[in-house]
């Protein structure tokens, strides 16, 4: 398979932003943007597909601790014996 050319990156990149958008308005709700994830998976190579998704939710993740913080675990309690 050959990388793909200019024209075809900017469709990908175009339907890749086109669900984020949908994802964005919708809160997430991937039933409500299943038509854009399908153009998104039929434009894009799927590792390409694969990089964008995981990229998006560590978007999401470092907007979340950015916004919200991080607050640790207590994690186990120490017994006294």
């Amino acid at each position: 398979m050959s990388a793909p050319d200019s024209k075809q990156r900017k469709a990908c990149w175009g339907t890749r932003d086109e669900l984020w958008k949908c994802l964005d308005y919708n809160q997430d709700n991937a039933a409500s943007c299943e038509k854009f994830q399908k153009e998104f998976e039929a434009s894009c190579p799927a590792q390409w597909v694969k990089y964008f998704t995981k990229r998006r939710d560590f978007l999401k993740y470092k907007e979340k601790m950015q916004t919200e913080g991080f607050e640790p675990a207590a994690g186990p309690k120490e017994s006294q014996s």
